[in-house]
């Protein structure tokens, strides 16, 4: 291609890709902004088509900029060798992956193909532009999870933590996606940056997250199953303050240095981005719904006591997330903030606007 600066985003579509897609259009150091999307049907295809959407509007308010969508899945080398080659991108943020913890339980193939095998190319890409010379991706940031701390007790999560346990194989991929791109990063230098974002939530979100799914069967009529009877804590992060971390990541890749015996130390880091500020489930879904009833998708006298039940933990689940995000403060001064009600509140607003 030409001299264009040029990002590839993986995963264009989804939750936070089309966020960062659309923040990467207004601002930033890049020219041309690519994103590919396989557009599955994990979820409600319509809900990835309104952010595709809404993308296209804001690539049409930005002259300056190139916006390119292509459909396709990273499982497929061919694809993803022809956008390194057409597009030849400076940093790569890949965000492409199959979510959700309990979906990986019934469906396992999907994990595979799209955090492993996918990844793996995306990583050979990276590879191969450095051949002949090139001077290749600068940076590769990729998402990670959470999830990767599974069951464990030390709370809040650090990056310094052993995470060799992990409790479902979503988090286990993930773990595994950390393990590549170190061994990439060693053998081949390339700078890499994973981020084990803390339970997304937003406008336009994952229908199969919870606040998402409790809104969906409480306008049905039907019960929301509270797990381990409300007993859990989460990080809930806004997906405007993960998109502010993953624009500052992308803007500073780790340092390409010798070691002492004069062979490259991994240019290789991960942080943690969440709001440091669990939330108990019972608080979550009081809040939840009176900003449910504020927006109008729910009436006033709404019966929700005859709509919760408590129930155990289910497999795959873990009882606390709570990020240590000491790290990102420290490296690049930034810390998620949004409260978790006017989070929620954005979210309700949304909702009536899209399904009422």
């Amino acid at each position: 291609m030409d001299n264009k600066r040029s990002i590839l985003v993986t995963g264009a579509a989804g939750f936070i890709g089309a966020n960062l897609v659309k923040r990467l259009l207004q601002e930033g150091s890049f020219d041309c902004v690519v994103g590919v999307d396989s557009l599955n049907d994990y979820y409600d295809v319509r809900i990835k088509e309104y952010r595709l959407s809404l993308l296209a509007e804001e690539a049409a308010r930005q002259p300056g900029k190139a916006w390119h969508f292509v459909k396709g899945n990273i499982a497929d080398k061919a694809l993803v060798t022809d956008l390194f080659a057409r597009y030849n991108p400076a940093v790569v943020v890949n965000l492409a992956a199959q979510a959700g913890v309990r979906y990986s339980i019934t469906n396992p193939d999907a994990y595979i193909e799209s955090n492993l095998i996918g990844f793996y190319n995306i990583l050979e890409a990276c590879r191969h532009s450095y051949d002949g010379g090139a001077t290749g991706v600068e940076h590769l940031v990729y998402a990670s999870s959470s999830s990767v701390y599974g069951a464990n007790p030390k709370v809040p999560y650090s990056t310094e933590d052993k995470v060799d346990n992990p409790i479902s194989l979503y988090a286990a991929t993930k773990k595994s996606n950390e393990l590549m791109a170190h061994a990439y990063s060693k053998l081949y230098d390339i700078p890499s940056t994973g981020l084990r974002f803390f339970t997304v939530y937003g406008p336009a979100g994952r229908p199969d997250m919870a606040y998402f799914s409790f809104t969906n069967k409480l306008r049905a009529g039907e019960k929301i199953r509270i797990f381990n009877y409300g007993n859990c804590l989460r990080d809930f992060t806004y997906v405007d303050d993960i998109v502010e971390g993953v624009m500052r990541v992308i803007a500073r890749p780790p340092e390409r240095r010798k070691g002492e015996d004069g062979l490259p130390v991994p240019p290789y880091t991960v942080y943690n981005i969440g709001n440091s500020h669990p939330e108990n489930l019972l608080e979550f879904v009081d809040i939840l719904q009176q900003e449910l009833i504020a927006a109008g998708v729910l009436p006033a006298d709404y019966d929700f006591e005859a709509h919760k039940e408590l129930v155990p933990m289910q497999a795959g689940d873990v009882p606390v997330t709570y990020a240590d995000t000491s790290a990102l403060e420290r490296d690049f001064g930034f810390k998620p903030s949004t409260p978790l009600r006017e989070g929620l509140r954005r979210f309700a607003r949304w909702y009536k606007e899209f399904y009422l």
